[in-house]
């Protein structure tokens, strides 16, 4: 993609640019057995516009241990970037599988 100089365009303009382009991650993300009745994953779609793929996941309605989902996010870098952000808040456990290959659109 070309980006032509416009003289009207601003630098904060050119920044946010990448913050609106399309792109995915994956991680794992550890869900400690307080968390269990909290509905992590709909927050991820409904406030911050994520899609969520779950790839794989271990988390029983009786579980006494902690539960585990292997996640895909898709979204604008920053919808990405704010559910990371939302998940480091409430202090999970996150392990990033991203492969930039495979995961920039």
């Amino acid at each position: 993609m070309v980006i032509q100089r416009n003289d009207n365009l601003q630098t904060d303009s050119i920044d946010s640019l990448g913050d609106q382009r399309p792109t995915q991650t994956r991680l794992k993300i550890r869900i400690p057995k307080a968390f269990h009745e909290e509905p992590i994953i709909s927050r991820l779609v409904s406030q911050y516009g994520v899609t969520v793929n779950i790839t794989a996941a271990l988390l029983s309605a009786n579980a006494r241990d902690d539960g585990w989902f292997d996640l895909e996010l898709r979204g604008t870098t920053l919808q990405i970037q704010s559910a990371l952000i939302y998940l480091d808040e409430l202090n999970l456990e996150t392990w990033g599988q991203s492969n930039a290959e495979e995961d920039g659109w």
